[in-house]
């Protein structure tokens, strides 16, 4: 997870090419769609730079029905957990001077959720989201 100042589409680029990508290609998958809601840094006219990105690497891009946080449960669970467990506990307990400090304490956490803290639901059944990935890529 990155911490962004501002919503535009060339942070989502950069995320997806630099990041995204980049993490599932050294699993040898191969992203064929992307699920994003229907946010400005995700989708605009037919020159938006994040579309243009998708189709060039022969993405597929769908988006979420509008206002139906539903069709993403997911990513809606996440972020009431990322909201509850980090930014709640950080922002009642330290002061950050820059955004830089604030995605140091949020790049120990994202670790923490992702590799060390038990997962419930039949998806996870106990394990980390890493662990239920690794079982899926073998």
């Amino acid at each position: 997870g990155f911490l962004f100042v501002n919503k535009r589409p060339e942070a989502a680029v950069a995320l997806l090419h630099n990041e995204v990508l980049p993490f599932y290609k050294k699993y040898g998958i191969k992203i064929k769609t992307i699920l994003t809601d229907n946010g400005t840094e995700f989708k605009g006219t037919d020159s938006h730079p994040y579309q243009i990105y998708l189709q060039l690497n022969d993405i597929e891009h769908r988006t979420t029905k509008v206002r139906s946080p539903k069709t993403n449960g997911f990513i809606e669970r996440f972020n009431r957990t990322v909201l509850d467990e980090f930014f709640r506990v950080q922002f009642r307990t330290k002061y950050f001077e820059n955004i830089k400090q604030l995605q140091a304490e949020l790049d120990k956490w994202l670790a923490f959720y992702n590799y060390e803290r038990p997962h419930q639901g039949y998806r996870n059944m106990g394990n980390t989201p890493f662990k239920t990935f690794s079982n899926f890529v073998k």
